[in-house]
């Protein structure tokens, strides 16, 4: 669901306790995104996202609070409002996967299997960056 304003999230506020849990989904999802800017096989910005829908849906204060933040607020606002990666977000995000994943995908000591489970996941990841549009569409 794409909001235009913080005013449209009240519209869908959900009682308790669907409203306790969508919060405390909501933290996790934070902290997942917070793991996956600092490791390299979670994603950091899809849990990001849906911290902010839970917030969205649970605590328009928390969504606003996590949608204000500098470094991560404006991409989640596009997401939000558009559905859009910028395409600089695009580039950083595909050389820091290969970046961090080349050199335990070749030379680590993983299974072959493994190996593979984890290109493919990667292979997925950059496929979703990559098919969404890169510019606002009017």
């Amino acid at each position: 669901m794409i909001f235009t304003s913080i005013s449209d999230t009240a519209s869908v506020m959900l009682k308790p306790p669907m409203n306790y849990i969508l919060t405390a989904l909501g933290f996790i999802f934070v902290a997942l995104g917070i793991l996956g800017i600092i490791l390299p096989l979670i994603p950091g910005v899809p849990f990001l996202i849906l911290a902010a829908l839970c917030f969205s849906k649970s605590s328009p204060k928390l969504h606003h609070w996590l949608i204000s933040l500098p470094h991560i607020g404006p991409m989640l606002k596009d997401w939000e409002r558009h559905g859009v990666i910028e395409l600089q977000a695009k580039i950083a995000a595909t050389i820091m996967i290969f970046v961090l994943i080349s050199y335990p995908l070749i030379w680590g000591p993983i299974s072959q299997t493994i190996k593979i489970v984890i290109a493919s996941i990667i292979l997925c990841v950059l496929v979703f960056i990559w098919t969404r549009p890169s510019v606002r569409i009017k």
